[in-house]
């Protein structure tokens, strides 16, 4: 079993990754379990790795070439991870879409190609978003309520799910698109994700550091775990096509909860120290953007498949102790 991890050397693709290696086999499209026996990470930048299954590789995702040397002639599964955030695919419309739309539909393209030569589709796990909806929206948003995005990454989001259902349908490949809450806490420096200040105002304080929230305390955001991110990736991989009825596009569980709300967590969990390292200094750019995003989804079909959510903020705020801050 090969596997190719896009933006493998990002902190979801290298968890991912030794998660794999730590399982140790996979479903291919054909039901057949098989061991794992390679991995290649495919980023532009390399990943460090340490086990002799895993290959790093330098590349651009939207160049054909470089995308179709990553996959060789014998991947039979690929977790598509790699994308302009959404603040940056904000400000520059064009870098987001080539990397967005274009590198997806020339991994899409690939993948298509290399179905053909193998005699079966490879499993392409694509990670889309909750910013492929917007406007005014129930509360919480049903499964079967139509794509309105309301920013650029939302957009090419959504063109990615209908690219993957499509060549789905075709039989190109064997396609799921995973709608993941915020994830929260992400570990290392902030990005320019426009939901990045989520994970920031809970890792920086717990690393002795000021962190900025730029949006209201009311303001209710859809959160995941990296643990449990990880977790329904792999479960979304080794379900079976028959799984899916008319859609490849699930909203993954996750947790609704206010910002205030996250705070008061981190204070019942690391003290008043700590939580009052969080200073409150609105930004209307970013919550602007955050706020257009839902807060709450019914996630029916996504938990019938038996994905799950966080069963609390505090449960998150100890994750993160717990992996990251040993």
């Amino acid at each position: 079993m090969n596997v190719l991890i896009t933006g493998g050397a990002g902190f979801l693709g290298r968890k991912l990754c030794a998660a794999l290696l730590k399982r140790g086999e996979l479903t291919d499209s054909r039901g057949q379990t098989r061991a794992i026996r390679r991995v290649r990470l495919f980023d532009v930048v390399a990943a460090s790795q340490d086990d002799p299954r895993v290959e790093s590789l330098i590349g651009d995702i939207a160049d054909a070439d470089d995308v179709r040397a990553a996959l060789g002639n014998d991947t039979d599964s690929v977790f598509h991870l790699a994308a302009v955030v959404s603040g940056e695919a904000e400000q520059n419309f064009d870098l987001g879409m080539r990397v967005n739309v274009d590198g997806t539909r020339v991994l899409l393209e690939a993948c298509r190609a290399l179905s053909q030569l193998q005699g079966y589709p490879p499993k392409v796990i694509f990670t889309s978003s909750l910013a492929v909806f917007g406007g005014p929206l129930p509360d919480p948003v049903p499964d079967a309520w139509p794509l309105t995005p309301q920013s650029s990454y939302g957009a090419q989001k959504a063109i990615g799910e209908l690219l993957l259902n499509d060549m789905s349908r075709k039989g190109f490949i064997d396609g799921r698109a995973l709608r993941l809450p915020t994830i929260c806490v992400r570990p290392g420096r902030p990005n320019k994700a426009a939901s990045s200040f989520l994970s920031s105002i809970i890792r920086e304080p717990l690393n002795g550091a000021e962190a900025i929230c730029p949006v209201e305390p009311s303001l209710r955001v859809w959160l995941l775990s990296p643990r449990r991110a990880i977790e329904n990736l792999i479960l979304a991989h080794e379900l079976p096509a028959t799984a899916f009825g008319h859609t490849r596009s699930i909203n993954v569980p996750g947790l609704s909860v206010r910002v205030g709300e996250m705070v008061q967590a981190l204070r019942d969990v690391a003290g008043d120290e700590v939580a009052n390292r969080v200073r409150f200094q609105r930004d209307d750019a970013i919550e602007r953007i955050v706020a257009s995003w839902p807060a709450a989804f019914t996630a029916t079909f996504g938990r019938a498949l038996g994905m799950q959510a966080d069963p609390d903020f505090a449960s998150i705020v100890r994750a993160y102790l717990e992996d990251e801050c040993r």
